[in-house]
């Protein structure tokens, strides 16, 4: 048992008991004055320096909860380089904790224990490995790691005990913990996690986001939740009709941070943050690690680890076989069809389009020609996306055609190929999309259609190619050095055995 879970039997009988005897397990009681030794006294000015600030007006609060374990403490120093190095876990800053290689030795309490072992969990991943002591120790935290790596629970977790550490909410309070994503369908799977490993310790949690009614939304936020989790525009919209408030909020997440950027959400996280205490611990997520992201967070943490899970160059999953065709406009729909002929036996498939127009026309063309295809993008209302997704989960729609907001955030596990059947207009954003396949350690095939209009994007995708371990086809090697396009059309995934263009292909 770690040393802040006091709790018996009741799961919710220490958080009962802290209203009236303070933090559990060392933390300074609430009142005392005490502050956490991680706490800092910080604000930002306009240019993003840090300035002091007197911090005698707020309730201070505990955030450093970790407790190294013998097993953990026994790492010589080129045990941990080893770990590290096997693991590919690159690391930053002052003080780094040791990673952990077993759940047992997070020291994480024995509810939250029980939800990881109920879930079949075998060992943290690399990125929970390292993330997880880092968080706990209650420092601010950035964190790059590819998309399906497992940093959902690398912020949750420790959420979930910083969360049993508070002091109970009084009518009126607003989230203990607040997690920003860019979209709503990783905002709600996001939701569904912390729901699940937070109901042991009666949690409560919701998820802000706009497209539906706001009623149910702002009738939770009245009732009190320690954690909600929102999308940038609905979260203001809340705030200004005064739904809520952030005033207790000491535990703040950013996730995909360089999605968000890439939307144009900046505006809105810098008039979010700005209303959250500054001694907050702020955990600060993206898969990539662009100019813009760097900049962002030098504004918004104070003194962080960094842990970065391979490389903060832009790559794929190793995972996920790259297969790329150069294509003409016109040639697309009926390449798309015949490659449907070839690889449909029932898996999941995900094509991506650029615009919301060409992901409905496709679809249509898909249906009339009997394919089972439905669609999903912002135009839709929030009721057919859900709708649309539980259906292709399901598999009984298995093909699905999407824009970008299936790119992030969208968990289902036996997506078996990604078809970009037209090329994004960044390389993170085709890293994110063949991201959906080749997920939890399974194996996935990324096709895609690349055109002379997509000339520009050739030499960087033919580095994630190589990076990769990928075959280059002479077409778009040529592409890359600044030759023009083949006029026929006629690349192709060759190493499917007969080309792509002639009779059937990819087989």
């Amino acid at each position: 048992m770690s040393r802040y879970d006091s709790r018996s039997g009741d799961p919710g009988s220490y958080r009962d008991r802290r209203s009236e005897s303070g933090f559990g397990g060392g933390g300074a009681p609430y009142g005392s004055g005490v502050r956490s030794s991680s706490s800092s006294k910080r604000e930002y000015d306009g240019a993003g320096s840090p300035k002091k600030l007197d911090l005698d007006g707020l309730t201070p609060f505990v955030k450093n909860f970790y407790a190294e374990s013998p097993s953990v403490a026994s790492m010589t120093e080129s045990d941990v380089e080893a770990y590290r190095l096997r693991r590919q876990i690159t690391v930053e800053g002052r003080d780094i904790p040791k990673p952990v290689r077993e759940f047992r030795d997070v020291g994480f309490p024995d509810y939250v224990m029980q939800e990881v072992l109920k879930a079949g969990f075998v060992e943290p991943t690399p990125i929970q490995a390292q993330g997880w002591p880092m968080a706990l120790k209650g420092r601010d935290l950035v964190g790059i790691a590819e998309t399906g790596s497992g940093k959902t629970l690398a912020y949750l977790l420790p959420a979930i005990v910083h969360v049993n550490a508070q002091p109970i909410l009084a009518p009126g309070d607003g989230p203990i913990v607040l997690v920003l994503a860019p979209t709503r369908e990783l905002a709600v799977q996001i939701q569904q996690e912390a729901s699940k490993f937070g109901t042991s310790s009666k949690i409560k949690t919701t998820c802000i986001y706009g497209g539906v009614p706001k009623g149910p939304q702002v009738r939770d936020l009245q009732k009190g939740v320690e954690i909600v989790i929102a999308t940038p525009g609905r979260l203001i919209d809340m705030l200004e009709s005064h739904h809520t408030n952030l005033r207790r909020v000491t535990y703040l997440v950013l996730d995909e941070a360089d999605r968000m950027l890439d939307m144009g959400f900046d505006p809105q996280i810098r008039k979010i943050v700005s209303q959250i205490r500054p001694d907050r611990q702020t955990l600060y997520w993206s898969a990539t690690w662009p100019k813009e992201v760097e900049q962002l967070a030098k504004q918004f943490l104070y003194n962080p680890y960094k842990v970065i899970i391979g490389s903060a160059d832009l790559k794929a999953n190793h995972a996920i076989r790259q297969l790329v065709d150069i294509v003409s406009e016109n040639q697309k729909y009926s390449k798309l069809v015949k490659l449907l002929e070839d690889i449909m036996d029932g898996s999941r498939i995900l094509i991506f389009m650029d615009t919301k127009k060409g992901c409905d026309q496709i679809t249509r063309q898909l249906r009339m020609d009997g394919w089972p295809a439905l669609s999903i993008h912002g135009d839709k209302s929030q009721a057919e996306r859900d709708w649309v997704l539980s259906e292709f989960k399901a598999g009984k729609s298995p093909i699905m055609t999407a824009t970008d907001v299936a790119a992030r955030g969208l968990d289902v596990k036996d997506v078996k190929y990604v078809v970009n059947y037209d090329f994004p207009g960044s390389l993170e954003d085709y890293v994110h999309r063949i991201g959906r396949t080749g997920r939890a350690g399974a194996k996935g095939t990324a096709y895609t259609f690349f055109t002379a209009a997509n000339a520009r994007f050739a030499k960087e995708l033919i580095s994630i190619l190589e990076e990769a371990g990928q075959k280059i086809s002479p077409e778009l090697a040529s592409m890359g050095r600044g030759a023009p396009p083949p006029a026929s059309g006629h690349g192709g995934f060759r190493d499917r055995g007969r080309g792509f263009g002639g009779g059937r292909t990819w087989s």
